[in-house]
């Protein structure tokens, strides 16, 4: 038994059981030794991201113990299946010779981890398999359902083979909530039902229950995200259906859905009788991937300020989790780098930086306030001094208040799907017109926020010319492409409206918004790649072609 699952039974054992006559609900222990993961979401189907956050080295000194390697690294792909048949991925064929260059590069990732003493997890999408395997048993129509005898003695074959050929990793990160392949050519993936609990999720948990946590002593850390993550019945269904064990830890995302901000905050953190290990993106994919200021820590620690509104009992942030399950408490997994797709894609890694420290230093020790550790962060990490400390985290406030008053407003009034990755689709008003006051409002707020934001990044001692020129060319960058949104959603109002003189007015601010926003890369040497007016991924209607047609 490794040293991490033995503390995990003495809690188990130490979890106090006597509770009142009235009833009233255990107190128990906080949750020992938290895992502090980390993961780099590389962009499916592309080079992956060249980051410091791939160093062993840097992450344990961040404060990590542990690395979660992405989808493409796992080593569901890498097995060679030759404990069910050995024609399924034969020797000589191309597709072996793939699984086994996979694999040669795993096991040479793992242990530059292993050397640094860190626990290492593989991402896995569940259910994935061999094509030559779906095909040679004829299971093109069954393989997505965890409830089939054949899929059931696949799926422990496969988890069986994983532990076996790569005996050094500590557990897997399971995901059903969507099957990726761009990088999986000789490899196919699907379930069903994936929201059902009776029919998939929990039937899925039990086997892993068996074949990982019980069987091979490793840890299953399971995701809810797209799956059972927004309906606390059918959470709870499935939290009473599985037997708890120590080395099985329910993954959640501190809000509901993908990383949005505006949206709920998480109903079933702290619920059910599972340990809870909380999923935060650190270069959100929807604000910019690490282009601009955008500091979420301080939010999902302390409670982000459209969470501020809800009743006093429930749980709004990291803290309160803390405070109010401490039982329940496993650790803090956050993506450092990556979410979505393309660009932008960033030459410094300071935002993200930000994020990814504060968390990883505030999981070890939650009774720490976010602000202690961030102005550790400031003076240890940026060398800035008194007053410059006081800019730098006003700025960095200033940053997550602009973020959400400029894509969206904090009574979450727009879809927020309307922009992404390095596109803008075209922003629908708001339901009525008391939302729609309110998302102008907000709109004239988030722009007034970053020119505060400039100005704050120009008037502080930076260490160097390089950070100085990297910190106000960002804050530039938000500066003017939230200029943009302004802009667009106004324009949009006008044309709601039928008020074409209006319409016309924004064009032209729109097209000088756009000369401005471009030159970034000849003023700054340290941005981002920018926006793109022709961006079409996952956006139904493209801004720029709905501005030319309005022309």
């Amino acid at each position: 038994m490794n040293r991490l699952n033995f503390y995990r039974c003495l809690v188990v054992i130490s979890l106090v059981v006597t509770s009142c006559a009235s009833g009233d609900r255990m107190v128990k222990n906080s949750y020992p030794d938290p895992l502090i993961l980390d993961m780099v979401h590389h962009n499916p189907g592309e080079v992956p991201y060249k980051s410091a956050y791939n160093d062993p080295a840097v992450i344990k000194e961040m404060g990590y113990n542990g690395k979660v390697y992405f989808l493409f690294e796992s080593p569901a792909l890498a097995i060679n299946w030759e404990s069910v048949d050995p024609d399924i991925l034969p020797v000589g064929s191309e597709e072996r010779k793939w699984v086994d260059n996979k694999a040669l590069q795993i096991k040479k990732m793992h242990a530059l981890y292993k050397e640094q003493g860190m626990n290492i997890y593989a991402m896995s999408d569940l259910i994935l398999f061999p094509q030559r395997l779906i095909e040679k048993y004829h299971i093109e129509d069954t393989f997505g359902d965890p409830n089939n005898p054949l899929i059931q003695k696949f799926i422990r074959a496969q988890l069986n083979e994983i532990f076996e050929q790569f005996p050094d990793l500590d557990g897997l990160v399971v995901r059903i909530g969507e099957t990726y392949l761009q990088d999986a050519p000789y490899h196919q993936g699907a379930i069903d039902n994936k929201t059902d609990a009776e029919k998939t999720i929990i039937p899925l948990i039990n086997i892993l229950r068996e074949e990982i946590c019980v069987k091979h002593d490793k840890q299953l850390i399971f995701r809810t995200w797209n799956a059972f993550d927004r309906n606390l019945s059918t959470y709870m269904k499935v939290s009473d259906a599985i037997e708890p064990h120590p080395n099985l830890i329910i993954s959640i995302k501190q809000c509901e859905g993908d990383f949005h901000r505006a949206r709920p905050f998480s109903k079933v953190i702290g619920q059910g009788r599972h340990p809870q290990i909380i999923e935060v993106q650190c270069a959100r994919e929807y604000e910019g991937k690490g282009a601009y200021p955008n500091y979420i820590a301080n939010g999902v620690i302390e409670g982000f300020e459209e969470h501020a509104r809800m009743p006093e009992d429930q749980i709004n942030s990291l803290h309160k989790f803390v405070e109010k399950r401490p039982d329940l408490y496993a650790g803090v997994w956050t993506w450092s780098r990556g979410g979505g797709w393309d660009g932008p894609y960033i030459k410094n890694e300071m935002w993200c930086d930000l994020n990814a420290w504060v968390m990883a230093q505030w999981a070890k020790d939650p009774k720490q306030s976010e602000e202690s550790v961030f102005n550790r962060y400031a003076r240890e990490k940026l060398k800035l001094k008194s007053d410059d400390v006081v800019a730098f985290r006003k700025l960095c406030l200033l940053s997550a208040e602009a973020v959400v008053r400029g894509r969206n407003t904090i009574y979450c009034d727009m879809n927020p799907w309307w922009t992404r990755d390095q596109g803008i689709g075209w922003p629908a008003p708001a339901k009525d017109a008391v939302a729609q006051t309110r998302n102008l409002q907000q709109k004239d707020e988030s722009v007034a926020k970053w020119e505060q934001i400039v100005k704050l990044a120009e008037s502080i001692h930076w260490g160097s010319e390089e950070t100085r020129n990297h910190v106000i060319g960002s804050a530039e960058y938000g500066f003017r492409l939230y200029k943009i949104y302004r802009i667009l959603v106004y324009m949009s109002d006008a044309e709601a409206k039928g008020n074409a003189e209006d319409v016309q007015k924004w064009i032209q601010a729109y097209d000088q918004a756009w000369i401005d926003y471009n030159k970034l890369s000849e003023e700054f040497s340290f941005v981002a790649t920018l926006y793109t007016q022709k961006y079409n991924r996952h956006i139904k209607n493209n801004a720029d072609r709905k501005v030319n047609e309005l022309r």
